[in-house]
């Protein structure tokens, strides 16, 4: 009884002196800040990164220019955009075939050392931009370098002759027509697509930041996409009327 009693007493301070978990406080949430041209032009020339991501990193840091270029420094970013002129011979071709065999992809991505090809950052990079290559059957260019002015114009044609347009104003349709033009390009090119892993930035951005955490610059080159059976016309028989003809032939 009396161990029993002793042991009773050890167990309740310890019981007593649990610590009581800390309610987790939400953090409020940042105020708006309006970012200049001006500011994100300083940021840019200052650290080489790219214009959307100054803008961010603005965005991030209140206004504060010294902080924002910090910020970016963490990121990888400020440097990314520096490292896109550097020449890329190495890097890999990549496949992608969808199950069932009826379609597939042949990507070819270039970085600057083999080294870096082999890596994980790369390899990831490569095979998922294949797998949405194969997904997104609209896109037919890289980036809109690639399209000639001949494109734009006749797209531009097409849409200023629409006959929701007909009764606007010659510069008001010449403007809808840009827009929309804009949008069909956008739909074709395939830096500009969400992407695959995360809609929330293009695939242009998902490039920096592997050049950002690779410290190498990555180029996507070409692709082509193949679809079993595309382009070959297939001949459709008619039972009966074979079955006719032979009959008729043999009479």
């Amino acid at each position: 009884e009396v161990a029993q009693q002793t042991q009773a007493k050890a167990k309740a301070p310890a019981a007593a002196e649990q610590p009581k978990k800390e309610e987790k406080k939400e953090e409020p949430a940042k105020p708006a800040v309006q970012i200049s041209a001006g500011l994100v032009k300083q940021l840019r020339d200052k650290s080489g990164a790219g214009m959307m991501d100054c803008k961010k990193a603005l965005a991030e840091c209140s206004g504060d220019l010294e902080a924002a270029s910090e910020w970016l420094r963490k990121k990888g970013l400020a440097s990314a955009d520096k490292k896109a002129g550097r020449l890329a011979a190495e890097g890999a071709v990549v496949q992608y075939i969808h199950p069932g065999s009826r379609l597939g992809v042949l990507l070819e991505v270039n970085c600057e050392t083999d080294f870096v090809a082999a890596g994980d950052v790369f390899n990831k990079l490569a095979n998922t931009v294949a797998m949405q290559i194969a997904a997104s059957p609209s896109v037919e260019y890289v980036s809109q370098d690639e399209i000639d002015a001949e494109v734009f114009e006749k797209e531009k044609e097409i849409e200023m002759g629409r006959d929701d347009l007909q009764s606007k104003p010659e510069a008001i349709r010449a403007k809808i027509a840009e827009g929309r033009v804009k949008k069909l390009v956008q739909e074709r090119v395939l830096l500009e697509q969400p992407y695959l892993l995360d809609q929330n930035k293009t695939v242009a951005e998902a490039v920096k930041e592997a050049i950002a955490a690779c410290g190498e610059n990555i180029q996507i080159r070409r692709f082509s996409r193949f679809v079993l059976g595309e382009g070959i016309e297939k001949k459709e028989s008619n039972l009966a009327a074979e079955v006719a003809a032979a009959t008729g032939a043999k009479a």
